[in-house]
């Protein structure tokens, strides 16, 4: 049956409003509440949107979505699209297929939240003592279906929005908790600064994206795998590593600092950068005396 004109003009006010951004933005807030149901059930964590890690090159990587909680940072890479979903490990781009035959390619989204992780293990590295174990989480709308993708591990889950729930629910009990309620509030707040980002940064992102896609730029070589940090002998290297500790009151970083005056001139200590709003110390090191 032909479409009225009151259908056509819905259709062109659907067309107009529901641009890709608005789509992608939806799904992303879609997902962010099956988050919050996991919540609901035991497993506590705190979520954040939006996320602008900084490169070295001076550029962001923006992560969708990222749960923290006691197993250590789930980060989600959410992807809006209807149809059959096609795609493998290796290749650099995956494809929608829709009903009417409309094919749409997308890049990567492995290869992609690989990027996000590495940049955001490397951001993480200056606040921490240990490495955190981060897992990959790809998470489709409800309305495609998952035609030809490579099975789940123990670090990276590919699934539709309505069985989120379920797959982190089945890893859940198998991971080692790396986080007190205490770290994971101290993580959130660091990551929290990176989502207050100007709307000249946002741009800037964007044009970098849209430069690497279309070739006027290299594309962004991802991390050679993901894999979950969890065991004694990695945690106890990267114990030793020279990286400030987070201030365990407010998460801001604690820095170096040798005291001058009283009884204690000389001797080192870690104190919180958000002095004198937070007055957090740590004695680390006692001076020696002299002869």
């Amino acid at each position: 049956m032909p479409k009225g004109l009151t259908d056509l003009l819905a259709q062109a006010i659907s067309d107009i409003y529901w641009t890709d951004e608005r789509i992608g933005k939806y799904g992303e807030k879609l997902t962010e509440r099956k988050l919050n149901l996991i919540n609901l059930f035991g497993r506590k964590g705190k979520t954040l949107k939006n996320i602008y890690i900084p490169k070295e090159n001076g550029e962001t990587s923006e992560i969708d979505l990222v749960y923290i909680t006691a197993k250590g940072i789930f980060v989600l890479e959410s992807k809006n699209y209807s149809g059959w979903i096609f795609g493998d490990a290796e290749s650099h781009y995956w494809t929608s297929c829709l009903p009417n035959k409309t094919k749409n390619r997308f890049y990567n989204p492995l290869k992609q939240n690989c990027t996000h992780i590495k940049w955001l293990s490397s951001y993480m590295s200056q606040f921490s003592s240990i490495r955190i174990p981060m897992y990959s989480v790809i998470v489709f709308s409800e309305r495609c279906e998952l035609k030809k993708v490579p099975d789940d591990s123990k670090a990276v889950i590919i699934c539709k929005r309505d069985s989120l729930y379920r797959k982190i629910r089945k890893i859940w009990d198998t991971l080692p908790d790396i986080f007190s309620e205490r770290d994971i509030e101290a993580t959130y707040n660091i990551l929290m600064r990176l989502t207050n980002v100007s709307d000249a940064q946002k741009q800037a992102h964007i044009d970098s994206v849209n430069k690497r896609a279309h070739g006027n730029t290299p594309a962004e070589k991802p991390a050679a795998s993901i894999s979950p940090v969890n065991n004694t002998a990695q945690q106890t290297a990267a114990s030793n590593s020279t990286a400030p500790p987070v201030c365990p009151r407010c998460g801001s970083p604690l820095l170096l600092r040798t005291a001058k005056k009283g009884e204690n001139a000389g001797n080192q200590f870690y104190g919180c950068s958000s002095f004198p709003k937070c007055r957090y110390t740590n004695n680390i090191e006692k001076r020696k005396d002299t002869p």
